[in-house]
């Protein structure tokens, strides 16, 4: 006879993982990266730019930098980073606007964890009842898997720094597990107060309209429909859901006449879609696939062979229909990663259901590759920050100092302190991990979430001034403002978004940009390389002297040209 679940999960497998513990998980994952460090390019610091500049009064409905639109079309997220620059004027502005995102994430890893909580629920995604009982109680399997699947989700290699950002991606993530949430809730047989599985549903389909991307919305909320519908019943006489699937129906009906409506479709990929996959990259495309998802995606695979026979069913239904629109998403979009990003909140979600059907040397294959790799990582960063300290080994040192020339390291008690706590907690863990709870479902995914977390916390404190230095613009701006008058407006040509931002943050520049009617007192002028062939059409080069050649680091491939007026 067939089982009607692969899951054979005992009551003993689904013990609690320790809501302290695991809350502090998640502050440690959450807080570096958003604290005390700069805005880092291209996208990080342009977003910041248009926020700032909101918040000293710009159109809203037309986010921009000095006049420049934004590069990346949306509201919601400038809106909220400029709502708190104007609210905390005594924190640092770049700081303020950082903290509605780390709301953000907070929120998508919430999000996940009741989303599987939900899913589990589910009368197909129960394990095997036990002829003389012992199974696992619905309540503690499904939070169970929900803890797995937070972990699954923090060990997602990708997830680390874009969603540290303060850029519109941030926001889609958190929407997109929002929407996927609002899904879940929906499809639980008899959940009571389905409004409020709606009311997420809704919400996180606005935030993804107001960033840009409704037409993404409007896929993912027309196939959940159609799945939820589709989904077969557990028993003749049980409707579960009808209603929060009438509510979802009409709630995908309206939402789909206001997007088309007013323009929003906010199309999945460019409008030369064939020749865009034409132009697709398989062999880059498909090791972002392999990294970026890692180690959700071996998993996801395996619960889409186990659960083969229930691959109608919410449980699986939903996040694969999530994961396969996002991914084709990523196939067109032009950054591909941060398309990609969103669909680290699904594979998260189909991942937590592999752990019920994994056999034991899979597990410890899992951790052993896992103890190594996260173990030789932290090592290696150790090392190059032990030469930076003192010189010794000489290799990483002088590597150092070929990459980031002029960087000059400094102790900081602090910064060590913390990576320091980090990698203890790190070994602790280690110990705690081959000697106790052997049996805890979610055990498999411990090490990676941990070790995952222990590399981005090491490279947020001991790496924190080298990165500073290499992945801002801080450096060239602030020799540009070296160089250039004081007290006196710079006219900017040719300039993105980012470096405008930088200018202005990093170097306190005044900028105006040539063509504006403005200007006629600025006594220095920044151009690009790219834009000097005509520049001349735009100002009078009579009036302006070669000054210098200002590289980002050793980057052959970014300059600023710097002019001062010697009349005029």
């Amino acid at each position: 006879m067939n089982r009607p679940t692969p899951a054979i999960v005992s009551q003993s497998a689904v013990r609690r993982l320790p809501r302290l513990a695991l809350i502090l998980f998640c502050v440690a994952y959450v807080l570096p990266g958003f604290l005390g460090r700069a805005p880092w390019k291209n996208a990080d610091v342009g977003a910041f730019g248009a926020m700032a500049e909101l918040a000293r009064g710009g159109d809203w409905w037309h986010p921009g930098v000095l006049g420049l639109p934004v590069e990346d079309a949306a509201l919601l997220p400038y809106w909220l980073g400029a709502l708190f620059i104007r609210a905390l004027p005594f924190l640092p502005p770049d700081f303020a606007a950082r903290l509605p995102f780390a709301g953000l994430l907070a929120l998508t890893l919430a999000c996940t964890w009741y989303a599987v909580y939900h899913l589990a629920r589910q009368p197909a995604a129960q394990p095997v009842a036990f002829a003389f009982g012992g199974e696992a109680h619905p309540a503690d399997y499904a939070r169970a898997l929900a803890d797995a699947g937070l972990l699954a989700l923090v060990a997602c290699l990708g997830l680390a720094q874009l969603s540290h950002e303060t850029t519109p991606d941030v926001l889609r993530l958190t929407a997109t597990a929002a929407m996927l949430l609002g899904a879940a809730r929906l499809s639980y047989p008899g959940l009571p107060h389905p409004w409020r599985g709606l009311a997420w549903w809704t919400a996180g389909w606005l935030a993804l309209a107001l960033s840009g991307s409704a037409g993404l919305g409007l896929v993912l909320g027309t196939g959940w429909l159609g799945l939820l519908w589709l989904a077969p019943q557990p028993t003749p006489t049980e409707a579960p859901g009808d209603s929060g699937r009438a509510l979802l129906g009409i709630a995908t009906a309206v939402g789909a006449l206001i997007a088309l409506g007013s323009g929003w479709t906010g199309a999945l990929g460019p409008a030369d879609a064939p020749q865009a996959l034409a132009r697709l990259p398989l062999d880059s495309w498909g090791r972002l696939l392999l990294w970026f998802t890692w180690p959700a995606w071996p998993l996801a695979l395996w619960t889409l062979w186990r659960w083969r026979r229930q691959w109608r069913q919410a449980h699986v239904a939903l996040p694969l229909w999530a994961a396969l629109v996002v991914v084709a998403h990523s196939a067109l979009a032009a950054e591909r990663d941060r398309a990609l990003l969103l669909a680290l909140p699904a594979l998260a979600v189909l991942a937590a259901f592999a752990l019920p059907t994994l056999r034991r040397s899979v597990s410890s294959l899992i951790d052993w590759f896992t103890l190594l790799f996260f173990s030789f990582c932290a090592l290696v960063i150790w090392v190059i920050w032990v030469a930076m300290m003192t010189g010794v080994p000489a290799k990483p040192a002088a590597n150092v100092a070929r990459l980031a020339p002029g960087f000059v390291p400094e102790f900081s008690f602090l910064l060590f302190a913390l990576g320091a706590a980090a990698t203890l907690a790190w070994l602790w863990l280690v110990s705690w991990r081959v000697g106790r709870h052997r049996e805890a479902i979610w055990k498999s995914l411990v090490l990676p979430a941990a070790g995952s977390t222990l590399c981005w916390l090491l490279l947020m404190t001991l790496w924190l001034p080298l990165l500073d230095f290499g992945r801002s613009y801080g450096p060239i701006s602030r020799r540009i403002a070296e160089l250039v008058p004081a007290n006196s407006c710079v006219l900017a040509d040719g300039l993105s978004q980012a470096q405008i931002a930088a200018l202005r943050h990093h170097g306190g520049l005044q900028l105006v940009r040539t063509g504006d009617g403005g200007g006629a007192d600025c006594r220095s002028l920044i151009a690009t390389p790219q834009s000097q062939a005509s520049l001349h059409q735009r100002v009078n080069l009579t009036q302006w002297a070669f000054k210098a050649n200002v590289w980002r680091l050793n980057d052959s491939k970014e300059s600023l040209v710097l002019y001062l007026r010697v009349s005029g």
